[in-house]
């Protein structure tokens, strides 16, 4: 079903409470194909245009749930308010899936390998959900409740994410590792905003770290080990110590669980590499 206002999409929901909705459905054609869902039926929220865009209210930007991975990547707003978020789009999938997938896709789907989810956990995101008569913020960290679990109720859909503006961060970074170079789903990813003074000493700093742990990890214990610091080998080793408690990874086909944890650590130690950044 292809509803093209929000009061077609409310009256299909009421009619077939079981029916699966999506936008881009990478994600969930692979799931229909491997039959690990069965839904009454599909119903694609690509014909809302309301659901799409980046609008700016101020200090903050509202992203449509229906926004493609592309779109967000050609987007003005987005590429000189948040070039964390930036980064990670562009190491999301390929061209096609860029072009086919959704911010909000990649939100509902809850996976920890997302892309995405790391930049948004540390730029602080609200997600927007929407039901017939309700409309309601929560925080997308609070959203997230495990592997593809999240606090939607029946009859509701995100219909976008809320970012606040963070001017003052020296440094936007994501990295991640991978099986191959591109195309990969995570075997570990780091999304870090830094601010520094101007002699580089460390006032504030986010990090968030994807595929390892049943949602995106964060540690406030990493974050304050950096606060009053140069970086240095010495001080991010310290971190990279602390981030490998802090996460709780698992074995699968593509990591073991202490190799996740080796390489949490190590992306942090990778951070020196980017000392120049930060110090200008």
């Amino acid at each position: 079903m292809l509803p093209h206002t929000p009061e077609e999409l409310w009256e299909v929901l009421r009619a077939e409470p079981q029916a699966a909705v999506y936008a881009g459905g990478t994600d969930l054609l692979v799931k229909l194909r491997q039959g690990l869902v069965d839904p009454s039926c599909l119903v694609c929220l690509e014909r809302i245009e309301e659901l799409k865009g980046v609008q700016e209210f101020g200090h903050e930007v509202f992203i449509g749930t229906c926004s493609t991975h592309g779109y967000l990547l050609a987007n003005p707003i987005i590429r000189s308010n948040f070039p964390v978020l930036t980064k990670a789009l562009e190491l999301l999938g390929s061209p096609p899936i860029r072009n086919m997938g959704t911010i909000g896709g990649n939100i509902c789907t809850a996976s920890p390998a997302a892309d995405s989810l790391p930049p948004l956990y540390v730029l602080e995101a609200e997600v927007e959900i929407r039901s017939k008569n309700t409309s309601r913020r929560m925080a997308l960290k609070e959203f997230i409740k495990g592997p593809g679990k999240t606090s939607l109720q029946p009859g509701e859909i995100v219909s976008g994410i809320w970012v606040k503006k963070a001017p003052g961060y020296n440094l936007h970074h994501f990295e991640k590792v991978g099986q191959r170079k591109a195309l990969a789903i995570s075997i570990a990813s780091l999304a870090g905003l830094l601010r520094a003074s101007e002699n580089g000493v460390i006032e504030e700093a986010r990090f968030a770290w994807g595929s390892v742990g049943p949602t995106i990890i964060t540690s406030p214990e990493v974050e304050k080990a950096l606060v009053g610091n140069r970086l240095s080998r010495p001080i991010l080793e310290m971190a990279a110590c602390l981030a490998r408690s802090a996460v709780e990874p698992i074995d699968d086909i593509r990591a073991s669980g202490e190799y996740r944890r080796l390489v949490s650590g190590n992306l942090m130690v990778h951070l020196l590499t980017l000392q120049r950044e930060v110090c200008h």
